[in-house]
């Protein structure tokens, strides 16, 4: 069973919730009418209604069957205010509650926070900070886990090739002990996607073979990794060509049991994730699905500003099937 059939599978007729705070966006709107159609997710459309209303008429969608929330004429806005006060534990005032919460990603996070829905996607227009940082304040990152993370599910040739590369998108220069929690992080999201995590921790040098302060910090991730999660397949330093090739594997790491043959690659530092994963997407013909927001205690997904109508919708499954691991 191919990857988004399997995902399907689990999330279909589910009634799983999602909210969309992008919600007059033709992008988001095209999603969710498939989405609806195929029972696959519960639509929650956030914003002003007549402007949701005139532009799903524009794309002749019909939307009269979902549900919109609008938070300047919502029946549970002073429910929503009270608890999102509450959460933030004295850091809002009850009047900047109310102007924060006019943010439809604000409102949208605040209504996953409460289990209105069971997660949230949008980054379609608003940038990645403005989609985590109400994340971060609001659902914040599961127990052992100090930050959250971006990975991208990478695609090429009808699914013959996955794997993930993680973090491509949020945290610029991690420290040992977050690129440890980010690799088991991303190990956690490749067997979601029924992918074997053999985790590869990237750098310039393999097992020694340069002396640099950056190579020890991914070497003392490596440590702390495996130290936390002793079952799982990791290994590092390793560069990419040793991580990928097997051939090379044999050469630099025979002793490794991820060299060769990775899955998951973590890189050290957002510059290079971020370049890594759009080399990769570009010359590799490699489809970037993501980035997929790693650590939540609910799924909070981030979208490009430069996505689809098909990003927004597998984006979305994806989201639907994260709410399923709890």
């Amino acid at each position: 069973m191919e990857l988004f059939d399997s995902l399907k599978f689990k999330v279909v007729r589910r009634g799983i919730r999602i909210a969309f705070p992008e919600a007059s966006d033709t992008r988001i709107l095209g999603a969710v009418a498939r989405l609806k159609g195929e029972e696959l997710v519960e639509p929650v459309l956030i914003g002003k209604q007549h402007e949701i209303e005139q532009a799903a008429a524009t794309r002749g969608i019909n939307i009269s069957n979902m549900i919109i929330y609008d938070p300047d004429n919502c029946g549970r806005w002073d429910q929503i205010v009270e608890a999102f006060v509450e959460r933030r534990n004295g850091k809002v005032t009850k009047e900047q509650a109310e102007e924060l919460l006019k943010d439809e990603n604000y409102f949208g996070t605040m209504l996953t926070y409460m289990g209105i829905t069971d997660g949230l996607v949008s980054g379609a227009i608003h940038s990645t900070g403005d989609t985590v940082r109400p994340a971060l304040q609001i659902i914040k990152t599961k127990p052992g886990i100090s930050r959250t993370s971006g990975a991208f599910l990478m695609m090429r040739g009808n699914e013959q090739e996955k794997y993930i590369f993680a973090d491509c998108a949020i945290n610029v220069a991690p420290s040992p002990q977050e690129l440890a929690e980010i690799a088991i992080a991303s190990a956690h999201t490749a067997e979601m996607f029924e992918i074997d995590p053999r985790v590869a921790m990237l750098s310039f040098s393999t097992k020694g073979s340069a002396k640099a302060p950056q190579a020890d910090a991914t070497i003392e991730a490596t440590r702390i990794a495996k130290e936390m999660a002793p079952e799982l397949a990791i290994d590092g330093e390793l560069q990419f060509d040793a991580a990928y090739i097997q051939s090379v594997a044999q050469l630099k790491a025979p002793e490794s049991d991820v060299a060769g043959k990775t899955s998951v690659f973590v890189f050290p530092d957002l510059q290079s994730g971020n370049i890594g994963y759009k080399i990769a997407q570009r010359f590799g013909n490699f489809e970037a699905i993501g980035p997929i927001l790693q650590g939540l205690n609910k799924p909070v997904s981030d979208l490009s500003r430069g996505c689809n109508e098909e990003d927004v919708y597998k984006l979305s499954i994806i989201t639907a099937a994260q709410s399923l691991m709890g």
